[in-house]
């Protein structure tokens, strides 16, 4: 068992990505949930779905980067609110081309944030509670070549696109718990 010397500034940080990945996990498994429901076709509901997640990843970068200024610098969270924001306008559109094409997007999409997921998580590995979040940076790179690969199937559904979201929710929740410790700032 190691012992973490948290600064005030790791302290804080560490205490608001705790909740900030809270939320973050309950968002995951009821969009998932509620993607279950709707993954064969895109209707309006579906439609809004895919457009709302990385939406809400953009909020929730804003606020994390908000929550790290004191610990390093936000710079990679700002691609990541760029490049969501860009795959909620992407995905919009690709939803009138059919789930292939939304599968594409959704696919770069994984790729990219899984790859900043990654590296941030990297970088705050002194703080705690990072291994969760390197790991699914990682999956989600994975999955997101599953996404474009699985767009020239025979006939796509969006079913695996709903199921990426509990993974990351889960990581999320185990770093929220890890994360106790350094908010504690002992």
């Amino acid at each position: 068992m190691s012992t973490i010397a948290a600064s005030p500034g790791i302290s804080g940080t560490a205490s608001a990505l705790r909740r900030l990945y809270f939320v973050r996990f309950a968002f995951a498994i009821v969009w998932a949930l509620v993607m279950f429901t709707t993954a064969s076709k895109l209707g309006p509901v579906a439609v809004t779905l895919l457009v709302l997640y990385p939406l809400f990843d953009v909020a929730a970068a804003i606020i994390d980067a908000r929550a790290s200024r004191t610990t390093g610098s936000p710079a990679l969270l700002y691609v990541n609110i760029a490049v969501s924001g860009i795959t909620a306008i992407g995905v919009a559109i690709a939803c009138a081309s059919g789930i292939p094409a939304v599968l594409r997007v959704w696919g770069a999409w994984a790729v990219v944030a899984g790859l900043v997921q990654l590296i941030v998580g990297v970088t705050r590995r002194k703080m705690g509670g990072q291994w969760p979040m390197i790991i699914s940076g990682g999956i989600s790179m994975l999955a997101g070549a599953s996404f474009i690969v699985g767009a020239s199937a025979d006939s796509p559904t969006l079913t695996n696109a709903a199921g990426y979201a509990i993974p990351g929710g889960i990581f999320f929740l185990i770093s929220a718990f890890r994360l106790g410790r350094a908010a504690k700032g002992n």
